[in-house]
């Protein structure tokens, strides 16, 4: 759990975000690592609109830049379409 502390008035206030940990088993044939696994679930909850793009950064361990800049390769549009999508408006504009 990440704590984040503020001076206010002199005085130090702490303030925890609240996260609850998971364990998920996988089979060793997927051969993926910690990361890759985070940022498939991070990519999907974002995508499904259940979390912020920098709730889901937070989840993976990295910047909401990065975050941003990784969708695309989990298919996921920082716009809400998906490329079958894009291309079909572009036909019909």
């Amino acid at each position: 759990m990440e704590e984040y502390e503020y001076l206010q008035s002199d005085k130090k206030i702490t303030n925890q975000k609240k996260m609850s940990v998971l364990t998920v088993q996988i089979p060793d044939s997927l051969k993926m690592n910690d990361f890759e696994l985070k940022m498939m679930i991070a990519s999907k909850l974002f995508e499904d609109g259940k979390l912020s793009s920098g709730q889901a950064a937070e989840i993976v361990g990295i910047s909401k830049r990065s975050f941003v800049e990784l969708l695309g390769k989990y298919n996921v549009s920082l716009f809400g379409y998906d490329y079958e999508e894009l291309e079909e408006d572009l036909e019909n504009a």
